[in-house]
């Protein structure tokens, strides 16, 4: 039986965290092979990428796999690389776009994954997974987003700081922050905030603690639901002082080390692998997107109040090993309900590609304040945040 009151807390990152601007590299370079291979006249299906992303001290190195085309080449990756810094914000004499040496050392994909994951190969018939693993998709009703709360006002905190900060509304403020939330859990419902934490960088080395607080309060109080901050809720801004130094000068930075800010915020479990830089035949992006879909899916179906969904891949194997639902005490047939979950979705990688119309350059985006919890785009990204399979999963456990 779950606990009923209780405290939870989650952090989200900014994209100028160290950690995020390596993300933010390795999805630019992903982007770039289906922009680019749209106009050449390439088949997306063939495109292929496992980009990798260092970043410190006026240094970024890109390393990883890739099939595609040849116009994304280094001085292409390299100007791609600016491009991203410069809209993060980093013109600082330890990180800046346009001196930072960048070194770019990607090469051709495995012959040998190649095989297995490539459809019509003596091994397959079909699309294969790009790797074995297992992935978690997670749903409940905390936020009209269907996101536990900490997370979601955690990564809200950050987007408002950013908008202000690129708007120039608040120039004193640095690209490099990190908030973080706990919340206070009454009868299983989030009702308030009783800690927050806020460092965030400032260009302004005279600023203390006190002045960043002046600062950032009040998007904090617009970010979170009213009554949530009251006189009883401790505030940690800027807790050790001077934060000048920031992004990779003041911490290296790597693609993918912050999988628990990308999804859920430690509320459900993580299979383990990271999203950013992998083209959607790597299922530890496609199908970790295909197992939210189908929780948030669940859960607007008014099927559970809360929806942990798991599936399994085995590489170069195209259909799941195994799907798993837990409904947490709902009363509904979960048996019945995993097997409509695997008949209603065709839950391959090719499938997965198809349903969500991931052949697109859709995941730069992502990269920052979470893959999920966000509203789909007209172009395609965040399409695995649609809720419209909610009604043929009611009528088919009616």
């Amino acid at each position: 039986m779950a606990r009923a009151n209780y405290l939870f807390t989650s952090e989200s990152v900014s994209e100028g965290h160290p950690d995020k601007v390596c993300d933010r590299i390795s999805d630019e370079v992903v982007d770039a092979f289906y922009r680019a291979g749209a106009k050449e006249g390439i088949d997306p299906w063939t495109i292929r990428a496992a980009c990798e992303t260092l970043a410190t001290t006026n240094r970024v190195v890109i390393a990883g796999e890739y099939r595609g085309p040849k116009s994304v080449d280094e001085a292409a990756i390299t100007e791609i690389t600016r491009k991203a810094i410069k809209d993060i914000g980093y013109e600082q004499d330890g990180f800046h776009w346009a001196n930072a040496k960048i070194e770019v050392l990607l090469h051709p994909q495995s012959a040998d994954i190649a095989q297995g994951v490539d459809a019509k190969q003596p091994t397959n018939q079909e699309e294969g997974a790009g790797d074995q693993g297992i992935m978690f998709g997670y749903a409940c009703r905390e936020t009209p987003e269907l996101m536990p709360a900490p997370i979601y006002y955690s990564h809200k905190i950050l987007r408002l700081l950013t908008e202000a900060r690129k708007s120039g509304q608040e120039p004193k403020l640095g690209p490099d922050a990190k908030s973080q939330v706990t919340v206070r859990y009454e009868n299983g419902k989030p009702v308030a905030a009783t800690q927050i934490v806020l460092s965030t960088q400032h260009l302004d080395p005279d600023l203390s603690s006190e002045d960043v607080r002046r600062i950032v309060e009040p998007y904090i109080q617009k970010a979170l639901p009213d009554g949530w901050i009251s006189p009883e809720t401790v505030w940690h801004v800027n807790p050790t002082g001077k934060f000048v130094i920031g992004g990779p000068d003041g911490d290296c930075g790597l693609t993918g080390r912050k999988i628990i800010v990308d999804t859920y915020g430690g509320a459900a479990p993580h299979g383990g692998g990271a999203f950013s830089g992998k083209d959607p035949t790597k299922v530890d992006r496609s199908a970790a997107y295909a197992a939210r879909y189908l929780a948030k899916n669940v859960v607007a179906a008014g099927i559970a109040d809360r929806c942990t969904i798991q599936l399994s891949y085995a590489i170069g194997v195209a259909r799941p090993l195994s799907i798993y639902a837990d409904l947490h005490g709902a009363d509904a047939d979960t048996e019945k309900l995993e097997r409509v979950l695997g008949e209603i979705m065709n839950l391959s990688p090719r499938g997965i590609r198809t349903h969500f119309d991931l052949n697109k350059p859709i995941y730069a985006r992502t990269a920052a304040y979470g893959h999920f919890g966000r509203e789909p785009d007209a172009d395609g990204g965040f399409s695995w945040e649609k809720t419209d399979l909610a009604d043929q999963l009611k009528s088919a456990l009616a």
